[in-house]
């Protein structure tokens, strides 16, 4: 019998099932959570001006409660320029009219609270957009104001060259020379367009901390921190010397990463969020060179989740992907901190396609990350099987990265980088814009994407769609799943990767052709692809059973 979906259940079973679940998991609840990515620029469209906005993504919540998940993470939304896709932030008390007001964000939150989900917002505490007030006046020579900044003279005989040798991880030099009479050059990791602040001064902390508290007023359930790492700059800012190609993603030491100093400022944002009753997390986005620095970032005094890049860019090969866990696992537990299992976001090329072997590689990569323990991030439109869209014309791109990167299609392997996962979604199996508004889409979705939609998959067993929903539905029923039993390994053969967690069984093959595993199976609760629920399982193909 193929067993690898099963029917769906009904829009308003799942919603009942995710109030009922998330009220039960009140304490504690982001350490098995499946917390959803909204893009918001790339998910619904609700005014119909071909970008989507919070009107949009409000509209949506109740799809996501079907699906299952346990909480939302909304990608920045405040004023800005938009030089980075709102990663330059302006204003950070207030939302961009491209996206709405503060009425509606207030509104999303309370609808999505009603429907059982929690919300997760963005900060961007690195960097600010250069049209921020505090900028605007160091520019204007306020000094007070440049203090909060990295300024300094450049070098040679009339400080021409950049400070150091840091470069952006846009490319290019970090360093951007103002105009004017005291011609200083000022610091940025990013876009010109994103000055570092300088987290020394004690104008930024207290200014983060009140942001913090103002979202936190509004009934926001924790932050996502962008570029958590790079706070903190070394003492001198030394220069970085040459330590390879992908130094910048936090393979190598560098001296504007991962400095230990980062560490007291989220102590100082964990008393903030214990200040708040339900719950309220920190989320870092930390490149670091290990798991065990990462592990430093959750500590029983600090936030409560990290993003595990670590096993994000390890591929679909049994003996890497076992280490990886493994060593997530090792580091992790040593601080009392669970996982946090990721594939996909909007800054890397999505997992259907970076992994290879298309579309059953990819189901098979996503129902293995379900079923390890901890918690899961789901970027939008993986629930759907989107693959990354590689045909953008150069005109409608709008990553500042490919612009400024000498060969965008090589550069670090991103294949143009960051616009091709940014896609906007298909609700719809036809239309202008498949659903996604009415005004069209602000990058052009591929020919077919009908067929990808959400109303093309509903209903539909044999769809990554209800793939995802049936996984999230036994993940929440299995007590073992989740934050539940510990992993211990099954011996499987050469490519197969096996292990239990109390009764339930998981077992992914990464080879491309069928291999016998040599246990007991039990029943057979879900698989990836075709499958009998036998002891041979099909190569790329992920299955689940459970023990009597």
């Amino acid at each position: 019998m193929d067993q690898h979906s099963s029917a769906p259940e009904s829009a308003e079973a799942r919603t009942g099932l995710a109030t009922t679940v998330n009220e039960a998991r009140s304490g504690d609840w982001w350490r098995d959570a499946v917390i959803y990515q909204i893009y918001p620029r790339s998910f619904a469209d609700g005014n119909g001006d071909g970008m989507g906005d919070l009107e949009g993504a409000r509209a949506r919540l109740p799809y996501l409660a079907e699906l299952g998940v346990d909480a939302v993470w909304l990608s920045p939304f405040y004023a800005s320029p938009q030089a980075d896709a709102g990663y330059d932030v302006a204003d950070y008390r207030a939302i961009d009219p491209m996206f709405g007001t503060l009425h509606d964000a207030d509104a999303l939150i309370r609808d999505a609270h009603a429907l059982g989900l929690r919300v997760i917002v963005d900060v961007v505490p690195n960097h600010s957009s250069d049209r921020h007030e505090w900028f605007r006046r160091a520019l204007a020579g306020d000094p007070a104001a440049r203090e909060r900044y990295h300024f300094r003279p450049g070098k040679g005989p009339s400080g021409d060259e950049p400070p150091n040798d840091w470069e952006s991880i846009f490319g290019g030099p970090a360093w951007t020379r103002t105009e004017g009479g005291e011609r200083h050059w000022y610091l940025h990791l990013f876009a010109p367009e994103q000055p570092d602040f300088n987290w020394e001064h004690p104008a930024v902390q207290d200014e983060f901390r009140s942001v913090l508290r103002f979202w936190l007023d509004m009934g926001v359930d924790g932050f996502r921190i962008d570029v958590a790492h790079g706070l903190v700059k070394a003492a001198g800012l030394p220069d970085m010397g040459d330590t390879g190609q992908l130094r910048l993603l936090g393979t190598a030491t560098l001296p504007f990463f991962d400095q230990d100093g980062v560490h007291e400022i989220y102590r100082s944002w964990r008393r903030v969020l214990d200040e708040y009753p339900g719950q309220r997390i920190g989320v870092a986005e930390a490149w670091t060179p290990s798991a065990e620095r990462t592990a430093l970032y959750v500590r029983d005094d600090e936030l409560h989740q990290a993003f595990n890049f670590h096993y994000l860019n390890t591929g679909w090969d049994a003996a890497a992907l076992r280490a990886a866990i493994d060593e997530s696992l090792g580091s992790l537990g040593a601080v009392g901190a669970p996982a946090t299992w990721v594939l996909s976001n909007h800054d890397v090329v999505r997992h259907r396609t970076r992994l290879g072997g298309g579309h059953s590689r990819g189901r098979a990569a996503s129902l293995l990350m379900l079923a390890l323990p901890g918690s899961a991030y789901v970027y939008q439109g993986e629930e759907l099987g989107l693959p990354e869209v590689r045909e953008l014309p150069a005109e409608v791109r709008q990553d500042p990265a490919f612009f400024r990167t000498a060969d965008p299609v090589g550069a670090a392997g991103q294949e143009g980088l960051r616009d091709g996962c940014r896609v906007p979604l298909p609700w719809e199996e036809s239309g202008s814009s498949y659903g996604f508004g009415s005004g069209g889409s602000w990058l052009p979705q591929p020919a077919g994407w009908g067929a990808l939609s959400v109303t093309a998959q509903t209903g539909d067993p044999e769809s990554t769609l209800e793939l995802y929903r049936t996984a999230l539905r036994l993940r929440r029923a299995r007590p073992e799943l989740g934050d539940g039993e510990e992993l211990e390994w099954l011996p499987a053969p050469e490519g197969v990767l096996a292990f239990r967690r109390g009764g339930f069984v998981c077992a992914a093959n990464t080879g491309t052709g069928p291999a016998a595993l040599g246990f007991p199976v039990g029943e057979l609760l879900l698989a990836s692809g075709p499958f009998d629920g036998g002891a041979t399982l099909p190569g790329d193909t992920t299955a689940w059973w459970v023990r009597g």
